[in-house]
């Protein structure tokens, strides 16, 4: 699978095209949730993607204007003790989604292909057998009438780097840079194969992968917001006509008299 974008990229994009854009997304993100609710469908997202690839601003992007309890996004811990002792599958699988829900896992069982694998974390048989055995059990996943749609996002080293040097300058951000991140970061192209030998394996016609270029971060997520709604065949539901109805009388109610702790207007 060739990676590498075609000459000519495209500038950032303005804040209020974004914007104007990304609310057309929502108000059908929003239809799609609507179908979920009405139909119990089941939907799983998974976002990959090396750090400072923007899977957090994307998973945002998407759930910023629906509500938590159809869209419910997953960001596993590293695995307890307990954990570490079942199958490998085990903790992802007890968090998909029932009927009207829809799971958004940011990064996901395919830490096994990643992270796990380049920085050590399994053994070499541990690798291979996930990549054997991961195609069946999304099969098994899919036949079960779940749609799964998996997302690989991929920025370029420079780009990569761009992010995560803002990340040391911003104290608001700080926080997303780990040790963790900081070797993986020294380990470009280690991760390079394990992505490459994870799309071998693992992209198949039941569960393909689809790769979104993310150096531009606005284009990419409406990008992938695009190709998200095109790949769920939902309808755009009758909505009843809503009208507020009119407010009771305030009969004998009077204001408290009580000392409320009102909290000071600094602003």
């Amino acid at each position: 699978m060739a990676l590498k974008r075609a000459a000519g990229k495209k500038s950032k994009m303005k804040r209020k095209d974004y914007e104007k854009e990304l609310h057309k997304l929502h108000i059908e993100l929003c239809h799609l949730q609507d179908w979920v609710k009405a139909t119990g469908a089941r939907i799983i997202l998974a976002f990959e993607g090396r750090d400072a690839a923007g899977k957090g601003g994307t998973i945002k992007a998407i759930t910023e204007r629906v509500s938590p309890r159809v869209f419910r996004v997953v960001a596993l811990p590293a695995p307890s003790d307990r954990e570490k002792t079942q199958m490998f599958m085990q903790r992802y699988v007890q968090q998909f989604p029932a009927a009207g829900e829809i799971v958004i896992f940011d990064r996901s069982w395919y830490n096994r292909a990643g992270v796990e694998y380049v920085m050590g974390f399994c053994t070499e048989q541990d690798h291979r057998r996930f990549l054997e055995l991961c195609p069946q059990i999304e099969k098994y996943v899919t036949d079960a009438g779940i749609f799964l749609i998996k997302i690989w996002l991929e920025v370029s080293p420079e780009e990569q780097t761009r992010w995560l040097e803002a990340r040391i300058d911003d104290g608001r951000k700080i926080w997303k840079l780990s040790d963790m991140d900081l070797k993986s970061y020294s380990r470009w192209y280690e991760y390079s194969k394990a992505r490459d030998d994870m799309f071998l394996a693992t992209d198949t016609s039941w569960a393909p992968w689809y790769v979104a270029h993310s150096d531009n971060k606005r284009r990419a997520r409406l990008n992938i917001l695009t190709h998200l709604l095109s790949k769920i065949p939902y309808e755009d539901l009758p909505r009843p006509e809503v009208e507020l109805p009119k407010r009771q009388d305030r009969g004998n109610y009077k204001e408290a008299d009580y000392p409320f702790r009102v909290i000071p207007e600094v602003f």
